[in-house]
Formats: structure tokens, C-alpha cells, sequence
């Protein structure tokens, strides 16, 4: 009777195999020396039991090897000298990275070249030609890589000056000061600043398979700046403030109203920065009056806390400029070099707005192709200004999920993020008028994804028959189950930010396809209710449409934009 099949060890794929590096071939003689055969090692490493008996003859020279760590080669022209340079290497790699160092493919090579140069000298006998033998060349530089497993990454932005150390001190100080003021999380914002580049489209296009190229156009990167503020609820969002470089751009000559009534908050000076006098005036002018009218809608205590990192734009004696009537809110500074780790605008808040502005823009591109005879040349140059820029950032501000914002807070405050609540748990609306959430917008980088509604609308047939045969009680028990799952990798994986980015990451792409289906439900039983039509219907029947994007959205009538203009009006 034949053995049990064990199944291959972890990291060993079907195909086409890695080369076993010297470590796992002195690990496959170790495990024969103490009694297991050759057919147990082949299943376990995943190879065949001829390259096992290959490894095992050859145990004699294996055994007496003392090389750096991933060599999986040997060569007899390679000299034990440089198993030592590449070895001492990698020692000096790791204490660099542990400073937080950059190690360029030029600093790497001039490094072996002194550590060869220092090995030499204490051969007795050796000469200053012994010297010149190891260049440090760059193909060393390509074999060493692959012999050892280093790879090059891309540092990105205050990540790399982070204090992780401050982080993890301050989040236990955090909450306790918010535990002693006895804060609801709907009584604590943030807000951090953010460039856009808001006349700035993708580089990249797809062209026919014809054409080998495609003539560009001159980039716009026209600029401006953004200050974003939400609270840990993420139900109240106050209005941005906006900086430009132009105070009354001329586009504003036919807008018919003041300043006050735009959907942000309009400051301007050259650089399109935000200044302490600007941000002073949006907090007493803006951030307290919404504050103020939003504790008292929802009946709360009248007190807030406003967490701020330490940007040149935030005054250290803002606490003390506050009007009056705003000394209800409480300013909290984060410690120094913590905004990536801490901050949580920092943490996907800003991104996600990013996406969906972009979204945005390349929807209202499509949109005028389309409809009117205007080329996208045509439009970007002629017809599209701040204006409709405004237009779409207050349509990407809105369209930031309140289960994105209060997610956000989870590095600062894990204590005051609880359990996410899945959209489709809740209770059925009360009627039909109630307001009922938009479904999270698909984040997008890519033009690709605006087109493909006709595919979309072409399986919605088999969609709808696959949607009928998932049992709703089914949905709700995998949704509780991936919250358990959620819960525990939160709670004990050591890397937060992992943690988060695949979550979402699993919510946004495979979830919000389940949870949609439950919302459709939901509103299909409640419009059934409100109708007092005691009959099942069809979903396609009581479902809007899918828009531009393949997302559907309840129809609303919306008046033409005004920066769209034909070509055939005055």
C-alpha cells in the first residue's frame, strides 16, 4: 500500500523551478543523514528524486561550503576571497538598512571594491597587483544580485523619515487624553494639505494594432492646493479650502454669484500655498461654524478635537487664535515626522480622492466626445476650466466613502474604529424617499475601465441569474466570516499598513460586488412595501441603470454644464 502523499513544501511552484541554493541543499543532506528517504525529500521539496540523488552525491563538497547566504551556484573559478567580500557585503547592506540608509548599485560595487582591497592586504605575500583582480564591474553586480536576493525599491516621500518609535508611544497617549476628555469619535477631525494637478490627464493611451505610435501633446500642470477635513465617523465633511495662484481667474467673470457660495473655501497667492493665515481663517471661518451646526443636529456634546501634524501651515499658537465662539474645538499636534504613520488623511483618504477625481475627469471626457463634436484636444484647451475643475472635486469629496474615512483611523485610534459594519446588514429603509448610499466608487487609474459599459450591459442577463441563485442569509454568513478574519490579522499581524491596504484591497474588488447585490435586495423589498404590490419582482425591473462607468446609480436629472459648449453656439 502506497505512502500518504505529503504535499510540497511552501514556495516551491509547478513549472518552471528555482535553482535550490546551497542552505537547502545542505538542509536536504542534514534531513537524509537523520533517516528520511530520498522519495519523502522529493516530495517535500517539491522536485524529482533524480535531483535529490544528485544533491546527496555531491554532500562531501556541500558539507565543507561556507558561502553567503541565496548562492545556489558553484564554480570552480570563483575564489573563497570573494565568497568573503559578498559575504562581509551583506552584513554592511543590513546595518545600512537598519539606519535607513540608500544604497545605490555605485555604492554597492565601490564597497566590494574596499572590502576586496582590505582582504588582500592581509595575505601575506600579496601584491598591489592581487589588488586589481576584482574589479566590481557590473555584471559582478547582476550575478551578485541573483546569487543573493537583493532587489532595488522605490522609497516613497515622508515614509522613509518616519518615527516609528514616536508612532507606537503616542497612539497609547492618544487614547488615553481622548478617553480623559471623554471624546465620540464623531467629535474628532483631521485635516492635512494635498496638492492636484487639476488639468493633468494619464500618459499612457491604447491605439490600434496598426499604428506603432501616437503624437503627444503638450502636459498642463496647472496647480493647486487642497486642505481636507473629516471626522472619525466619517459622517461630517467639512468644507475644503481651496489655494490658487490666480485671485480672480476669468472664468469667474460669468459666474454669477460671490465667492462664498462655491463649494470651497477661495484663497490665492503665487506659489498656491497654504499659508498660517490662510489656514486660521478656514478653521474660525469654516471648520467651527460646520462643527458647531453638526454637534447640534446630532445632539451631541458641544466640544471637538482637531488633529493636526506639524506643517509649516498649522500655527503652534493656533489654540489661542481661535474666535470666541470656536473655543469649543480643541487643537492636538501629532509628533514630529508620524504624519504617514499617524495621520489619517494620510492613510488612503487622499489617495482614494485622487482616484476619483481622476474618475471623474475621464468620465466628463468621454462624456463630451460622445455628445458633442468636439475633439479631447479641443475641450481640454478650449472649454474646460476651474470651474468644472471645482465641480469635480466637490463630486470626488462627496464620493469618498464614510467606511474609507473612518477606516483611516485605525494606526491613530484603534479603539474608537470598531467592527466594520458591511453595507446590506442593516435594516430596510423606513420608506422609499429615504436616502439610500451611493455603492463605493471603483478606484481607477486608467481610461481602460470608462469604456467597458457595453461589455457590462451584454452579461447583465447571465449577472442576473447568478445573483438570483446566492441565497441572501448565504452573503450575510461570508461577510460575518472575512469581519472575523479582518478582526484577527488587525489585531495580531505586526504590519498595520499591510494589513489595511489588502482589506480594503479585497473589499473594493471581490466584497462590493456582494454587498451590492444585498442592497438591491433591500430596495426591491422596500419598494415592494411602498407600492403595496404584494407580488415578487424582477430586479431588473426596480435596478437604475449602469452609468458611464459601470457602476449603477439611481437616475437623477441634472441640468446641462455650462463649461460644455457646442461648437455650433455662439
Amino acid at each position: 500500500m502506497s505512502s500518504k502523499k505529503q504535499p510540497a513544501k511552501a514556495g516551491v511552484c509547478k513549472g518552471k523551478k528555482e535553482a535550490i541554493t546551497v542552505e537547502v541543499k545542505k538542509e536536504i543532506i542534514a534531513k537524509h543523514e537523520r533517516g528520511i528517504r530520498v522519495v519523502d525529500l522529493a516530495r517535500e521539496y517539491g522536485r524529482a528524486p533524480s535531483t535529490i540523488s544528485t544533491i546527496l552525491k555531491g554532500k562531501d563538497k556541500y558539507k565543507t561550503l561556507d558561502m553567503a547566504k541565496g548562492v545556489s551556484k558553484l564554480t570552480s573559478k570563483r575564489p573563497k576571497l570573494l565568497e568573503d567580500v559578498e559575504r562581509l557585503l551583506l552584513v554592511w547592506m543590513n546595518e545600512r538598512q537598519l539606519h535607513g540608509d540608500c544604497v545605490s548599485e555605485a555604492i554597492v560595487c565601490a564597497k566590494a571594491r574596499m572590502l576586496y582591497v582590505d582582504l588582500v592586504r592581509k595575505i601575506p605575500g600579496a601584491s598591489s597587483e592581487d589588488e586589481e583582480v576584482f574589479r566590481a564591474s557590473r555584471g559582478w553586480f547582476e550575478n551578485f544580485k541573483k546569487r543573493s536576493g537583493i532587489h532595488s525599491v522605490v522609497r516613497h516621500g515622508e515614509a522613509a523619515s518616519s518615527d516609528k518609535l514616536a508612532a507606537e508611544a503616542f497612539v497609547p497617549e492618544f487614547q488615553k487624553f481622548v478617553d480623559q476628555e471623554q471624546f465620540l469619535p464623531q467629535q474628532v477631525f483631521n485635516c492635512d494639505e494635498t496638492g492636484l494637478f487639476w488639468k493633468k490627464l494619464t500618459k499612457r493611451t491604447y491605439i490600434t494594432q496598426e499604428e506603432q505610435s501616437l503624437p503627444g501633446h503638450k502636459p498642463m500642470k496647472d496647480r493647486l492646493t487642497l486642505v481636507l477635513c473629516a471626522n472619525a465617523s466619517g459622517d461630517c465633511k467639512v468644507k475644503p479650502l481651496l489655494v490658487y495662484h490666480s485671485e480672480n481667474p476669468r472664468v469667474f467673470k460669468d459666474f454669477k454669484g460671490h465667492k462664498t457660495r462655491l463649494n470651497v473655501m477661495w484663497r490665492s497667492n503665487k506659489r498656491s500655498w497654504v499659508t498660517q493665515i490662510f489656514f486660521s481663517e478656514w478653521v474660525n471661518d469654516v471648520f467651527g461654524p460646520t462643527v458647531r451646526n453638526y454637534l447640534v443636529d446630532k445632539q451631541l456634546p458641544h466640544k471637538a478635537l482637531l488633529v493636526l501634524d506639524n506643517a509649516p501651515a498649522h500655527p503652534r499658537q493656533l489654540q489661542d487664535d481661535l474666535f470666541p465662539e470656536n473655543q469649543l474645538i480643541t487643537i492636538k499636534f501629532l509628533p514630529p515626522n508620524t504624519t504617514p504613520l499617524l495621520q489619517p488623511m494620510d492613510q488612503q483618504v487622499i489617495a482614494n480622492f485622487k482616484k476619483l477625481y481622476m474618475k471623474a475627469l475621464l468620465e466628463r471626457c468621454v462624456h463630451v466626445i460622445d455628445t458633442t463634436e468636439l475633439t479631447l484636444r479641443q475641450f481640454w484647451k478650449e472649454q474646460f476650466n476651474i470651474m468644472g475643475a471645482l465641480r469635480l472635486i466637490d463630486k470626488a469629496w462627496e464620493g469618498v466613502s464614510r467606511r474609507t474615512l473612518h477606516s483611516a483611523w485605525r494606526n491613530l485610534w484603534p479603539e474608537g474604529v470598531p467592527e466594520r459594519d458591511f453595507e446590506g446588514f442593516g435594516p430596510a429603509p423606513a420608506s422609499a424617499s429615504a436616502p439610500v448610499d451611493d455603492p463605493e466608487a471603483l478606484l481607477v487609474d486608467d481610461i481602460k475601465e470608462l469604456v467597458q459599459q457595453e461589455v457590462q450591459e451584454l452579461s447583465s442577463g447571465e449577472e442576473e441569474v447568478c445573483e438570483d441563485a446566492i441565497p441572501s442569509s448565504e452573503i450575510r454568513d461570508v461577510l460575518g466570516m472575512f469581519e472575523k478574519v479582518t478582526a484577527f490579522a488587525e489585531k495580531h499581524h505586526p504590519d498595520k499598513a499591510v494589513t489595511t491596504r489588502c482589506v480594503n484591497l479585497f473589499n473594493d474588488n471581490v466584497l462590493s460586488r456582494f454587498r451590492d447585490i444585498l442592497k438591491r435586495r433591500q430596495q426591491q423589498v422596500t419598494r415592494g412595501m411602498v407600492s403595496g404590490q404584494g407580488g415578487k419582482r424582477r430586479a431588473s425591473d426596480i435596478e437604475p441603470q449602469p452609468g458611464s462607468s459601470g457602476v449603477k446609480f439611481p437616475k437623477r436629472a441634472s441640468p446641462p454644464d455650462p463649461e460644455v459648449v457646442s461648437p455650433s453656439s455662439p
